[in-house]
């Protein structure tokens, strides 16, 4: 993206006049830039340049009561519901923890930070904008009507920073990792996975024997995973609104994994979108970029943990999902029912 002769923000202005409708996303791959260049071109137009941090973000967002949280990937958006607080910084990671907006922030990533407000015919429209360095969105915080709109002011005029330019350089896009595996390292990955006690450990696991998430899952086999239909994803949703129960549905790209815990109730699909449509929560998933589907179960200390993982064409994680553990336990029988009646790629397959 660094080589290439970009659209001046004059054209991208432009371009936006005459497509008014289109969405940032749309519009910025339709002038094939990123969202960040598209949004820095209306900096002193309802935009500002604000610090991108975690640290001073979040603590600002902590003001403006209700909003919208939204973490995306490629294939999948994650809106939550909720206010922002109890906020836990750290040298490479952070987190907010509350009981909508649940959190996993790595704040490198955080690099580009704009207040954009526009006005539309039921007033102002506002929200906080984060991307990375490739101008790739991170997270947004949309304040809706119950919000502390007069907070805002306030809160553009703390984070703004010295640089209003309207103009954005971005570095070039890091490609998504390739799935890694060490069938060499086979025997070995079996035997550790049966003695892990907590799913955080099973990351380092891997590095420690030069593989990834997915690299691992291809070559484990049973009991660890089972490759499951993409169109199984369908399926699950279904089976989960109807028993009732509780999950952690996580959707994160490089900078924020966002975390929903609690039922599904409407589902409404539109095209190769499948969409949660509940108050407080709504993903939209585009089940045709489903290229993988695990069933996964690793042990710990409270009882198998069981979920249902998705990747892309690339490789690339688009969600994971857990049944929520009742009494401090990882394991979730009705969870693991529903997970136990998916079909299986090889099975789709004969």
């Amino acid at each position: 993206m660094s080589n290439r002769t970009s659209p001046t923000p004059e054209d991208i202005r432009a371009h936006r006049a005459d497509n008014p409708k289109l969405r940032a996303r749309d519009a910025a791959q339709a002038l094939a830039i990123s969202e960040a260049e598209l949004v820095a071109a209306e900096v002193g137009r309802g935009v500002t340049r604000i610090a991108a941090h975690p640290d001073r973000v979040i603590p600002a967002a902590e003001q403006l009561g209700e909003v919208m949280a939204l973490t995306r990937v490629e294939a999948c958006v994650h809106e939550k519901v909720g206010e922002y607080g109890n906020y836990h910084p750290g040298d490479h990671a952070a987190m907010t923890l509350t009981e909508n907006i649940d959190l996993r922030i790595f704040q490198s990533h955080w690099v580009h930070g704009f207040a954009v407000e526009t006005e539309t015919e039921t007033g102002p429209r506002r929200s906080i904008q984060i991307f990375d360095a490739a101008g790739d969105a991170i997270h947004k915080i949309h304040l809706r009507e119950s919000s502390r709109h007069d907070a805002w002011a306030g809160l553009v005029a703390d984070l703004a920073v010295e640089d209003q330019s309207d103009t954005q350089a971005v570095a070039a896009r890091q490609p998504t990792e390739a799935p890694k595996s060490r069938l060499d390292k086979r025997d070995i990955l079996r035997d550790e996975w049966a003695r892990l006690t907590d799913t955080h450990q099973f990351l380092r696991l891997c590095s420690k024997l030069k593989m990834n998430r997915l690299g691992a899952y291809r070559i484990a086999g049973a009991p660890f995973v089972r490759r499951l239909d993409p169109k199984a994803v369908d399926d699950m949703l279904h089976a989960v609104r109807d028993a009732g129960i509780e999950i952690m549905l996580f959707v994160g790209n490089r900078g924020c994994i966002q975390i929903h815990s609690g039922p599904i109730a409407t589902l409404h699909p539109m095209g190769p979108w499948q969409n949660v449509m509940d108050p407080g929560f709504n993903l939209h998933l585009r089940r045709d970029k489903v290229a993988e589907l695990w069933a996964v179960e690793k042990p710990t200390q409270r009882g198998p943990a069981v979920s249902v993982e998705a990747f892309d064409a690339d490789g690339g994680l688009i969600f994971q999902c857990f049944g929520v553990g009742k009494e401090g336990r990882d394991s979730r029988p009705a969870w693991g029912e529903i997970v136990s009646k998916l079909n299986s790629a090889e099975e789709v397959a004969a």
